[in-house]
């Protein structure tokens, strides 16, 4: 593994360590693209504070430090700035206005919530209702659509108990449009490591069938995370069993200027 897109920071309140600890702990592990994306703030109403992702008013600070490793350890190592984004429909195009005036290299796509935090329900509890599951999937298409994300992160995190072929039928069609879209999947590490309802096999299995691309994405949320070699081996043989095409590396363009690409 030389490459990983999906690293978080002290800002979003449940990570640990400091940038340059985690800079440090990729080169020592061999790799050679880092990408920092920490969840990225969103304009919420007036008075909402989230408790999973930074604050508007630290979005200087992050993309002035990322900025300044990126110089300092460039003989060394690339680096990347990115962001952890959701789409939230009501409220996309005020976080691409928030953003647009930044040198962001990509967004990943890390679709946690129905319709929005504020408002919509965890994606990652249990429910056997076709009905959430078919909302998501849309709004998750919606968000590929965009032209705004490089990668899908965790695309296997809903989870949805009710019928296998609701399930099939949703998945596929996402894994297909990603596919035409040329947005690669990745392979939680965290989750693995973890024991986490996801990665799942099922998805993964409609993805190889889909003929999707996948990445694997360490999910860094501690310096130590780099040191979990042997998850990255147990997502190279689910990616080899499903057939999948596993990827080092991303097409990364500025999320706010897609209509350009």
């Amino acid at each position: 593994m030389t490459a990983n897109y999906h690293t978080h920071t002290w800002r979003c309140r449940h990570a640990e360590g400091d940038e340059r600890a985690y800079v440090e702990a990729a080169i020592e592990r061999g790799i050679r693209v880092l990408g920092f994306s920490d969840h990225t703030p969103y304009p919420f109403p007036k008075g909402y504070v989230s408790g999973m992702r930074m604050r508007p008013g630290q979005l200087e600070d992050y993309v002035t430090t990322v900025l300044a490793l990126r110089e300092e350890y460039r003989k060394d190592i690339e680096i990347y700035l990115g962001l952890e984004a959701e789409y939230f429909p009501a409220r996309f195009d005020a976080l691409l206005d928030m953003v647009k005036d930044y040198p962001l290299d990509y967004f990943l796509l890390g679709q946690h919530f129905l319709d929005c935090e504020t408002t919509g329900a965890y994606a990652g509890y249990a429910t056997p209702d076709p009905a959430f599951f078919d909302r998501y999937c849309r709004q998750v298409m919606e968000a590929l659509e965009t032209g705004c994300f490089a990668c899908w992160a965790h695309p296997d995190l809903v989870n949805f108990t009710g019928a296998a072929a609701n399930y099939e039928e949703g998945m596929r069609k996402l894994c297909r449009r990603a596919r035409e879209l040329d947005i690669p999947l990745e392979i939680n590490l965290l989750g693995l490591h973890e024991g986490r309802h996801y990665p799942q096999e099922r998805f993964w299995k409609i993805a190889g069938q889909e003929g999707a691309a996948a990445i694997l994405g360490i999910d860094a949320h501690a310096p130590e995370a780099f040191c979990h070699t042997e998850t990255a081996e147990r997502a190279r043989a689910l990616a080899k069993k499903y057939g999948l095409s596993l990827q080092d590396t991303v097409r990364l363009r500025h999320p706010a200027f897609r209509e350009k690409d």
